[in-house]
């Protein structure tokens, strides 16, 4: 009888002490598509964009052109905490702009994608 009690006496501790947990995260500023619309190639200058976009998150050096690199990640989590075991299902999604440079400050290039905005909570952590 005191086994019995003590076996659900110890599901009743166990089931309590699991749960779910859900979180998100971000990293970075959003991107305006105002802004990305007021940069053309060709007249738009490296002052203009640092007034568009501010400093950018990244700022790399290839073939004598400067690209700016501005970013913005979104992250989701799922979790379902058990005792001796805990699932995971982390999903990242970011809008990245890039804006090349040519040797005299004027855009060259402008490439941009934005994947952010439908970026859901998936708990199960198996397949989809």
């Amino acid at each position: 009888m005191k086994l019995g009690r003590c076996l659900l006496g110890c599901f009743v501790v166990a089931s309590l002490i699991q749960g779910c947990a859900f979180s998100r995260g971000t990293l970075g500023d959003d991107i305006k598509s105002e802004a990305i619309a007021a940069i053309h190639k060709g007249t738009t200058t490296q002052a203009e964009v640092l007034a568009l976009l501010g400093a950018p998150d990244r700022l790399l050096q290839l073939n004598g052109r400067d690209v700016f690199q501005y970013y913005r990640y979104d992250a989701k989590a799922g979790s379902l905490l058990l005792i001796a075991l805990n699932f995971t299902r982390l999903s990242i999604k970011s809008d990245d702009l890039f804006v090349i440079l040519n040797r005299e400050g004027i855009v060259e290039d402008v490439m941009s994608s934005k994947r952010t905005e439908r970026l859901e909570f998936r708990f199960w952590p198996f397949g989809d």
